[in-house]
């Protein structure tokens, strides 16, 4: 395990409106306003979102399982925000429902709002840290900067 200490900085509350694309506009909001670290929770609406729902086997590097979500599902998720050279990156976790079934996945692509999608962004000053691809897992992971 690694670990560093920080502090909140800026709170950014921000509302996605109905066929707005999630992820891409989330990106943009990000690289605006140059959020280098932080946390973030999402409550409300996807018509669309590819995730993946676990690994085929537990191995590494994992073959992902990939879920598509089609229709109104509610929302409610939780993320981080570390960044990969010049881009930010995303690690978000969601509870997809339609009707009773849900899908539990790691929201990933392809994401359209259903509605309205409220989200929270709480920024991380305090240290450095970035989301580099790592070789060995095949995914991008947080690292620590020294």
């Amino acid at each position: 395990m690694e670990y560093k200490v920080g502090s909140i900085g800026r709170v950014i509350v921000a509302r996605f409106d109905d066929g707005e694309d999630f992820l891409g506009s989330l990106r943009d909001l990000v690289t605006q306003e140059q959020i280098r670290a932080g946390w973030f929770h999402i409550l409300g609406g996807l018509r669309h979102a590819d995730a993946v729902s676990g690994p085929k086997e537990p191995v590494m590097p994992p073959d992902p399982v990939w879920q598509t979500v089609d229709g109104a599902r509610e929302v409610l998720g939780a993320g981080s925000i570390f960044w990969d050279g010049a881009k930010p990156k995303f690690h978000l976790h969601s509870a997809l429902g339609h009707h009773g079934e849900t899908l539990l996945g790691c929201v990933r692509r392809n994401t359209s709002v259903y509605l309205i999608l409220e989200v929270c962004i709480l920024e991380i000053t305090g240290f450095t840290a970035t989301r580099p691809f790592w070789d060995k897992g095949g995914f991008n992971r947080l690292t620590f900067q020294k």
